[in-house]
């Protein structure tokens, strides 16, 4: 039997839980294109994210230690394909569409510049009088314009529901800009739990770098309750050195906790509100999807923790440094000399499409670490070649 594309929706709606978004009902893609015969639309959009630029990039770009530390931390790659993992898991669980799920997940970072967090503050500080930079629209603008893989449209032509879940993407850290995408209507559940699935997966990892690297101890974590929570239960940890197997026994548990109380929660506000249909789930206007109280204010303390200890910690603040005068070097010496840009750049610039500074941000914004080191080392070491 041959899994064809219909049979593929039908078997969707047969399967899929009332709210869940089904493939066949989207939107649709802004310009007109053809479906595959054995994929679904959602399926199409997910390998069109895997096949960019973009998202290879993201194989050296920073998460929170900067690429020159060493080649074992997470980097925007591993982190995203962590993310996918735990979304595709609770996606499964509360019976909605995973291959949604995944595309959105996917591409939740594509837009982050190199040194991670850090490298995002520094070009929205050199782009404050020029609309500033978000790497949430930036992901958009990769989706939507900037990736260029098709003679007829820009960009990569995905479904309206993988552009919505990109782009109302949330965490602690990001807040998102969703105009254009119904801004006053809650994201699908299938976006949604991109959300949970971003921020639960850069807490346990961020937390199990810090540990790997040293720069945090199982003493000092042990002022989180969260973390006494998990050393009782598996019996490890309760003593001031960690051992590799247990480091990752105490990790993976965390994800487990957090996964299980997420669908647990979810599925309880799902029945209490007798949410039965994707309009209504949007119409709520806010994420249905969420942790327990005690587990939010458990991950709370976690993450208050990480930032006080791990990404305040005087090396990680000395890398964010270092990018940020790299970052605002390479940006300055540009917009005074754009001729010193590769020729694919100063096409855009001749064509006058958008300003010199938007640009030369998307050129900065696209950079690997390992890249930005490098054409920094170019523009201003006289020992190096050009």
């Amino acid at each position: 039997m041959k899994y064809t594309r219909q049979y593929l929706e039908e078997l969707e709606d047969r399967t899929l839980a009332p709210y869940a978004q089904r493939s066949r009902d989207s939107r649709g893609r802004a310009y007109p294109d053809h479906e595959p015969a054995y994929r679904t639309a959602f399926q199409r959009d997910r390998d069109r994210i895997l096949h960019t630029t973009a998202f290879r990039r993201l194989e050296y770009k920073t998460q929170v230690f900067v690429i020159s530390e060493g080649d074992y931390y997470r980097t925007r790659l591993t982190h995203t394909l962590e993310v996918a993992q735990i979304g595709r898991t609770l996606a499964r669980a509360l019976g909605v569409n995973e291959d949604l799920t995944e595309a959105v997940c996917l591409a939740h970072d594509l837009g982050h510049p190199a040194f991670g967090h850090s490298g995002e503050r520094t070009l929205d500080a050199l782009m404050a009088d020029f609309g500033g930079f978000d790497h949430n629209r930036q992901s958009l603008r990769i989706v939507e314009k900037l990736e260029r893989r098709y003679p007829r449209w820009p960009g990569l032509n995905l479904t309206w529901e993988v552009r919505e879940g990109m782009v109302k993407h949330e965490t602690a850290y990001d807040v998102s800009d969703a105009q254009g995408y119904e801004p006053d209507l809650a994201c699908s559940l299938e976006g949604q739990i991109a959300n949970v699935a971003d921020e639960l997966a850069y807490i346990a990892h961020d937390l199990d770098d810090g540990l790997r690297s040293g720069l945090i101890g199982p003493v000092d974590v042990a002022e989180v309750p969260l973390w006494r929570k998990l050393t009782a239960e598996l019996g490890v940890g309760d003593r001031g050195t960690l051992a590799q197997l247990d480091r990752h026994r105490l990790i993976r548990h965390l994800i487990g906790l957090g996964v299980s109380d997420a669908v647990y929660t979810t599925t309880a506000r799902l029945e209490e509100e007798r949410i039965d249909s994707v309009e209504k789930l949007r119409a709520r206007g806010k994420p249905i999807i969420g942790f327990s109280a005690e587990m939010e204010t458990q991950l709370g303390e976690l993450r208050d923790f990480l930032y006080r200890r791990l990404y305040r910690h005087w090396r990680v603040v000395r890398m964010a440094a270092k990018a940020e005068r790299v970052l605002r070097a390479l940006f300055e010496a540009y917009i005074a000399e754009p001729a010193q840009l590769p020729d694919s750049v100063q096409r855009r610039i001749a064509a006058a499409e958008e300003p010199l500074q938007r640009i030369v941000c998307d050129y900065i914004a696209g950079m690997t670490d390992r890249f930005a080191l490098e054409e920094y080392a170019r523009l201003f070491d006289p020992a190096v070649r050009v």
